[in-house]
């Protein structure tokens, strides 16, 4: 079954203690660190896509677990 982008959000983002996490634990630890490096700026309450818009403005910088994560779910994009 596929994730949903919102699972997904969830699942990059589920590190922070306010938000409810999704995703197996190898999935929420896969990008975990690239969401404290890149992505301590983006608050919270960002929306739920905030997360995910920030690793992919990072994609080139991505851990392999977390490139490959986000690939696998159709969610890492080149840019336009």
């Amino acid at each position: 079954m596929k994730t949903t982008l919102f699972s997904l959000a969830l699942i990059v983002a589920g590190s922070l203690p306010s938000m409810a996490a999704s995703g197996t634990p190898e999935e929420q630890a896969a990008c975990r660190p690239d969401v404290r490096k890149f992505c301590h700026h983006v608050k919270e309450d960002a929306g739920d896509t905030a997360f995910l818009t920030c690793l992919q403005e990072y994609r080139a910088k991505l851990s392999p677990k977390c490139s490959s994560l986000l690939e696998s779910h159709g969610q890492l994009h080149a840019p336009q």
